[in-house]
């Protein structure tokens, strides 16, 4: 058995070894992503989608976000809260004006709502379903609040690993979207 200190160890060295695998990656290849997810796992009609504004080399998937505004979709952006919470989610529109956050985010000042589809950043992933993130536990509690939500992870398809290390806590997403492909899962959770 794995202790939880070796599994926090495996997880520090992949973040390191992950931030590399973006590193020469152009961030405007997110807008390949769009039409992989619009193809093959759009939104319901009128469904609250949950997006992030990229950071730190993050695939860029703003491209996305003004497709699922103009199909008629309410777009949310995370507020980070205190450690140990779940992620609040803003209302976002084009042009929205935009306050700076914790961790270097950036989020609008909209109403709160609670998203159905929730696109996720991360570090890397693998054919599992499992995502590495910042190491905050903010997407894996928010996750878990909302059992019958879709999540898709948004990446560079150099970010795909063959296992990311995991725990009880850690939950899986729904598909993976990256510029080259959609990977959907089979059983998330």
């Amino acid at each position: 058995m794995i202790s939880p200190d070796q599994i926090d160890n495996a997880k520090r060295a992949a973040r390191a070894t992950a931030i590399g695998l973006r590193g020469g990656c152009d961030p405007a290849l997110g807008a390949l992503l769009t039409a992989h997810l619009l193809a093959g796992l759009p939104p319901r009609a009128g469904a609250i989608v949950a997006g992030f504004w990229p950071m730190r080399g993050e695939i860029d998937i703003r491209p996305l976000l003004f497709s699922l505004h103009a199909l008629g979709h309410r777009v949310v952006l995370p507020q980070t809260p205190a450690r140990g919470s779940v992620l609040v989610f803003r209302v976002w529109s084009p042009g929205a004006a935009m306050v700076r956050e914790r961790f270097g985010t950036e989020r609008p000042e909209g109403e709160v709502l609670v998203p159905e589809f929730l696109l996720v950043p991360l570090l890397a992933f693998d054919r599992f379903g499992r995502r590495l993130g910042y190491g905050g536990g903010y997407y894996d509690r928010t996750l878990a609040a909302l059992p019958g939500a879709v999540s898709v992870g948004c990446a560079f398809a150099a970010q795909e690993v063959d296992c990311v290390p995991s725990d009880a806590h850690d939950v899986r997403l729904s598909a993976v979207v990256t510029e080259a492909a959609l990977h959907r899962f089979e059983s998330p959770g």
